[in-house]
C-alpha cells in the first residue's frame, strides 16, 4: 500500500470506527505498526485535519472543509449511485429531487474518469411497481423526528378504521411493498409502524421528546429483531406491529 493510499485508508477509519480510536486498532485495520499511525497521524494533521486526541487514549477526527474530499474506489461508486438511483425510484418527489441533485453534485466533484464511470454505471435501480407514495409532507414528517418532536396524526388501519394518535416519530423505513413511520404511540403506550399512505393528515404539534429518540429507536429496533429476551413470542411478533 503507497504512502497516499494509507493515508486515505488512515482517515477513512478515523471517520468510521467509533471515537476516541486507539493506535492500536488502526493498526490492525491498517496492517501496520502503531509507530506508523502515530507519523501518520502528525502527517495528516499537518495537512489541515482536526484530529483530537493522543497517544494512549485514542483519536477522533473532526471534518474540515479546507481537507479535500477522500477518493471512492470503483465498487463504492457503484454503491452510491445505486443507492441514489433507488431513492430516485422509491421516494417521495422532494427526496427524490435530493437524491438526483446528489448525483449531480458527486459528478461534479469526482477526477475524470470516475465521473464518466458514475455517468454510465453498471448498476442502477428502477421499479415498475413503486410502493404507495404518502399523502403527507414527508418533509414535515422528517424535520418532526430529527427535530425530537411529537406529531399527530389521521390515520387509517388495514381495516379502514379511523384513528387519531398522538406520537412520537423515531424512523422512516422503506420496505419492499410499502414504507412505514416507526413511532413510539401515546395511546398505545408502546411502538408501532404506521404506513405512511393510510396517514391522511399530519400535524407538528409538540411537546419535544429530546433527548430519547436514539434510545427509542434503539428499543424498537431490538423488538422487531427478537433481541429483547424479556419478551415472549407473543410479545415479539405482537408490539411493534403495523397499526
Amino acid at each position: 500500500m503507497s504512502r497516499t493510499d494509507r493515508l486515505l485508508h488512515l482517515m477513512q477509519g478515523l471517520r468510521s470506527l467509533d471515537p476516541p480510536v486507539t493506535a492500536a486498532r488502526l493498526a490492525r485495520e491498517l496492517d501496520v505498526t502503531e509507530r506508523t499511525i502515530y507519523r501518520d497521524i502528525a502527517t495528516l494533521r499537518g495537512l489541515g485535519a482536526v484530529i483530537d486526541g493522543a497517544a494512549g487514549f485514542g483519536y477522533t477526527v473532526t471534518e474540515d472543509a479546507s481537507l479535500p474530499p477522500l477518493a471512492f474506489d470503483d465498487e463504492e461508486l457503484e454503491a452510491l449511485v445505486l443507492g441514489l438511483r433507488e431513492v430516485e425510484a422509491v421516494a417521495d418527489p422532494h427526496l427524490a429531487a435530493a437524491a438526483t441533485a446528489a448525483l449531480s453534485k458527486l459528478r461534479g466533484r469526482l477526477p475524470e474518469r470516475q465521473a464518466h464511470r458514475l455517468q454510465h454505471a453498471v448498476l442502477t435501480a428502477h421499479r415498475f411497481a413503486p410502493p404507495p407514495q404518502a399523502t403527507v409532507d414527508l418533509r414535515s414528517l422528517r424535520k418532526a423526528a430529527w427535530d425530537e418532536m411529537e406529531i399527530r396524526i389521521a390515520y387509517r388501519d388495514k381495516n379502514a378504521c379511523a384513528t387519531t394518535r398522538q406520537v412520537r416519530p423515531l424512523q422512516i423505513v422503506f420496505f419492499q411493498d410499502s414504507h412505514c413511520l416507526l413511532a413510539w404511540c401515546c395511546l398505545r403506550r408502546d411502538f408501532r409502524a404506521f404506513r405512511l399512505d393510510r396517514i391522511a393528515e399530519l400535524d407538528v404539534t409538540g411537546p419535544s421528546f429530546r433527548p430519547h429518540r436514539t434510545s427509542l429507536l434503539r428499543a424498537h429496533l431490538a423488538l422487531l429483531r427478537g433481541d429483547d429476551p424479556a419478551m415472549g413470542e407473543t410479545s415479539r411478533t405482537g408490539r411493534g406491529a403495523l397499526s
